[in-house]
């Protein structure tokens, strides 16, 4: 994990990453809890500024924070970055859900895969992983084609470099983007199929649901050592409109139908 902290913190200075919205003075997040005794892993699109600021956007400090930043380490610009300062950005990754985890995003999460796992307590065994490590001053939907485009060249291989030093058996994917970007990246071929239950109603027409699962050995060029089985659905449980508690337990009950024999 250091060597990939050591790599990320390089990348910051990368014409790529800071053309792109990246917060310039956050620290790279590629894992949120341990990686070492996760089996299930979840799977967004970047970290959200509210890792690194409050609702008025000012840097976390104290008992709030999350991760660490220049000023949190004591330095001026990435480049004075030591392996001190690494360790405690990966200690800052490992310990994430027992210190100040954003439960207002991962509470939900939790109650999808809690069948099978949990980010949070002493037999945690998963962790959430995102498709970029860097957190961005706006959300990735809000960013334009070239700033994502430039986020992925110059960091998309980060995934891939996490499941294969990992024992993660199952990911599942949160939301259609979180897919389309998955599928591209991984060249992953998922099946997908409608899930009436996961019907989110509209005044107009109503939004379908969508289970998708798939194998994979590799993340693109990446070998992974062995077979994890992917899963995901369409809807994007913390913020598409209507997405009701009995959706979210539908979801619920069909990710541990369909993760049972990979985790057992």
């Amino acid at each position: 994990m250091n060597e990939l902290i050591e790599s990320l913190v390089d990348r910051l200075g990368t014409d790529d990453v800071r053309q792109s919205s990246v917060i310039p003075w956050s620290s790279p997040v590629p894992v949120f809890g341990n990686l070492g005794t996760s089996t299930v892993a979840t799977l967004g699109l970047n970290p959200s500024n509210r890792e690194f600021v409050d609702a008025n956007g000012r840097e976390l400090d104290g008992n709030l924070r999350r991760f660490h930043t220049l000023r949190s380490l004591g330095i001026d610009t990435w480049a004075s970055a030591r392996i001190k300062h690494i360790r405690l950005i990966v200690d800052s990754c490992r310990r994430y859900f027992a210190v100040n985890p954003y439960d207002a995003w991962f509470r939900r999460l939790d109650n999808i895969i809690g069948a099978r796992a949990s980010f949070y307590g002493s037999a945690a065994a998963a962790c959430h992983l995102d498709l970029i490590p860097y957190a961005t001053a706006r959300k990735w939907t809000e960013l334009v084609p070239n700033e994502r485009a430039r986020l992925l060249r110059a960091a998309g291989d980060t995934l891939g470099v996490m499941l294969r030093n990992s024992s993660i058996r199952v990911l599942l994917l949160n939301g259609r983007s979180v897919i389309e970007h998955f599928v591209e990246l991984s060249k992953t071929t998922l099946s997908s199929r409608p899930i009436n239950a996961w019907c989110l109603p509209r005044s107009e027409a109503p939004v379908l649901g969508y289970s998708y699962r798939g194998r994979t050995t590799c993340f693109g060029s990446i070998p992974l050592g062995r077979e994890v089985l992917v899963l995901g659905y369409n809807h994007n449980i913390q913020s598409s409109f209507g997405v009701t508690t009995g959706v979210v337990n539908s979801i619920r009950q069909w990710f541990g139908r369909a993760a049972r024999n990979a985790l057992a």
